[in-house]
C-alpha cells in the first residue's frame, strides 16, 4: 500500500464531517484505497425509514465501483468512539465481495488505530467463490397444472 495509514485515516475523518446522521448522531467516515493507490471516501447517510440508511463503508465501496474500481486493498473507518467502532455485519459481507482479506484500520479522533483484517472480523464469508462449490440438482418439485377452475371472470 503506497498510502500511509495516517493518510487514509485522515481522509476518513475528513469525510465523516459530511455524514448525515440526524437520528443517531453517530457520524462515520470511511476511506478505501484501491490497488492503484486511489483513495475513495464515503460517509454514513441515515434515513427516517432506517432500512434506507447506508453506512460509510458501503458508501465508499459503491462510489468506488461507480468510478470503475473493484480491487480494494484497505479501508480506514473513522468514528468518534473509543475504542474505534468496527464495521457492521452487513458492511463486512459487502466488503468481502471485493476482497475477503482486506486490511481494516479502525480510527478515532484520539489517534487510536486498531489494525485488523476482514478475514479476522468475518472468518467464513459468503463470497463469489461460494458459488463455485454449489452443484445444480434436478428439481423434484412437480409442476402444477394450470387450471382456470376457481377463478372468477
Amino acid at each position: 500500500m503506497r498510502i500511509t495509514i495516517k493518510e487514509l485515516a485522515a481522509a476518513a475523518q475528513k469525510v465523516s464531517k459530511n455524514a448525515y446522521a440526524p437520528y443517531s448522531h453517530f457520524k462515520v467516515g470511511a476511506a478505501l484505497v484501491t490497488e492503484d493507490g486511489t483513495i475513495v471516501t464515503g460517509c454514513n447517510v441515515e434515513n427516517a425509514s432506517y432500512g434506507g440508511t447506508i453506512c460509510a463503508e458501503r458508501n465508499a465501496a459503491t462510489t468506488a465501483v461507480a468510478l470503475g474500481y473493484t480491487d480494494f486493498e484497505a479501508i480506514a473507518i473513522y468514528s468518534e468512539t473509543s475504542p474505534p467502532a468496527g464495521p457492521c455485519g452487513l458492511c463486512r459481507q459487502f466488503l468481502g465481495e471485493f476482497n475477503p482479506e482486506m486490511k481494516i484500520y479502525l480510527t478515532n479522533d484520539k489517534g487510536e488505530v486498531i489494525r485488523t483484517s476482514l478475514k479476522k472480523l468475518m472468518p467464513m464469508p459468503f463470497t463469489p467463490a461460494s458459488f463455485k462449490t454449489t452443484t445444480k440438482k434436478k428439481s423434484s418439485a412437480k409442476k402444477r397444472p394450470s387450471s382456470s377452475k376457481g377463478r372468477s371472470k
